[in-house]
């Protein structure tokens, strides 16, 4: 039998395979080979930012639908990695501004699966990811890239189509707000 993460891999990408009609198939070993290779960093981002798998899984299968459309454009691998966090980054942004117009909300909070945090303290991290998640969509987006996916600001300048200015000031007031704010409610001052 396998592990439930293995069982959970292989229907996330049978899920997508079956989602594309047969015809558009050119060589479905390279797109599953694609998808098993950037599903975690595309899962991930989604449902760091949402902080619910159900949505994180239906945008991360969005995601990868349009990769597979958007397959004959991408030159390279790297061109590929660039696209998906760009896509993924803008479709998170997509969902939090649909969200705000019709807000709803959610039966249950899910635990995201995370990496584990490298702090010692699990009650910090969780505070932590709680002000991340509170933070504003765009400067949310540029944490999770720097943080999560340890992307340098001129990457993630690329990968939002942003000016590297507003990255930086993006990190810059996000640590000074989380700062402050971490301070305040642990009475530490950091």
């Amino acid at each position: 039998m396998l592990p439930a993460y293995k069982l959970s891999e292989r229907m996330f990408t049978q899920g997508i395979a079956a989602a594309i009609p047969e015809t558009m198939t050119d060589d479905p070993e390279r797109f599953e080979e694609m998808v098993r290779e950037h599903q975690a960093m595309v899962f991930s981002m989604a449902c760091r930012y949402l902080r619910n798998r159900a949505l994180a899984e239906e945008i991360a299968q969005d995601v990868f639908l349009q990769l597979y459309r958007k397959l004959p454009d991408l030159e390279s691998p790297e061109h590929v990695l660039h696209w998906l966090r760009w896509v993924t980054a803008h479709r998170l942004i997509d969902h939090s501004r649909q969200e705000k117009r019709r807000p709803q909300s959610p039966l249950e909070d899910t635990p995201e699966p995370a990496s584990p945090a490298n702090s010692t303290d699990p009650l910090l991290a969780d505070m932590l990811r709680e002000l991340v998640a509170a933070l504003p969509e765009n400067a949310r987006v540029v944490m999770i890239l720097r943080y999560q996916e340890d992307l340098d600001p001129t990457d993630i300048a690329q990968a939002l189509d942003m000016p590297i200015a507003t990255v930086k000031s993006h990190l810059q007031r996000s640590l000074a707000l989380l700062r402050d704010k971490l301070s305040r409610k642990t009475g530490v001052g950091l």
